[in-house]
């Protein structure tokens, strides 16, 4: 497929389609530090063949996005929810559903709030409730945080060191699911290939700002879908528990031994849910 460039202001967001623009349109917004490869072509190519028009698209300081000088983000989350409705003026989509994993699930929820008219429906992957923290719920598992830590001694310009060092974080990334090595390889060196300028995707781990939308999910009106592994260690499968006792109209896909990641053995199940889920939003029409 052929990529967009969606410009605002100064800013310029990659993106690329599948699918039959007519159709419903479905943004797929990916997590932190990932570009939008994340969203395999595969997946991507299954879901339109469902009958959507599927877009998904480079964060800032990922990809072939503006990107600015590792150190910190010099943008808040409250910019990239609006680059994404930016992508939908670019593409004249006046609705879609928001498919957000992680950070792309935070996003969707601000959006959901913010941009309500844009935001047809949500479906919120291996994600937590944005701006509410509850002391029951454990944070991220402590092999995370050490695997972060050894960022400093890698040689970023080397890719063979980079690929080593991130193979060893996808791994983190899969539960109880077989690790597919070279799938995950392959993925590392696209983005390695692909990337503007590869280490600014660490400036999401300074992102800031929205706390102005902090424990306002029970605004949420758009019908929700929740989907999240067991054996995440990123953001606990229990943070599930606050999602749908806050969002009103939600429902849960649990996937058993999965961790934080699409695994491939998961598709059908990730791919038919969302599929059900909005033609039920577009029977709804909220």
């Amino acid at each position: 497929m052929k990529e967009k460039i969606i410009t605002r202001g100064e800013i310029e967001i990659c993106t690329e389609r599948f699918g039959v623009p007519e159709n419903p349109t479905i943004l797929l917004l990916a997590g932190a530090t990932v570009s939008m490869l994340y969203w395999d072509e595969e997946f991507c190519r299954i879901l339109a063949d469902k009958g959507f028009h599927v877009i998904r698209y480079d964060n800032r300081d990922v990809g072939r996005s503006t990107n600015y000088e590792p150190g910190s983000a010099t943008y808040n989350i409250i910019d990239l929810e609006e680059d994404a409705i930016a992508i939908l003026d670019g593409y004249k989509v006046g609705k879609a559903h928001f498919v957000g994993i992680s950070l792309g699930g935070l996003i969707s929820q601000i959006a959901a709030i913010r941009h309500s008219d844009r935001v047809a429906s949500l479906t919120l992957i291996a994600t937590g409730p944005w701006g509410i923290m509850d002391p029951d719920i454990p944070e991220m598992d402590k092999r995370i945080l050490d695997f972060h830590a050894k960022a400093a001694d890698v040689n970023w310009s080397q890719e063979e060191n980079v690929v080593h060092y991130m193979l060893e974080g996808a791994k983190l990334m899969t539960g109880r699911k077989p690790f597919d090595k070279a799938k995950a390889e392959n993925l590392i060196r696209s983005e390695y290939a692909r990337a503007k300028n590869y280490i600014s995707m660490f400036n999401h781990a300074t992102l800031g700002g929205g706390e102005q939308y902090y424990n306002r999910l029970d605004e949420i009106q758009q019908p929700t879908l929740v989907i999240h592994g067991t054996d995440d260690l990123i953001w606990h499968f229990n943070n599930t528990k606050i999602l749908l006792n806050k969002i009103g109209n939600s429902k849960l896909i649990t996937l058993e031994g999965t961790g934080h990641e699409l695994h491939v053995q998961d598709w059908d199940t990730i791919i038919e849910g969302i599929s059900k889920h909005i033609k039920y939003a577009i029977t709804t029409d909220i």
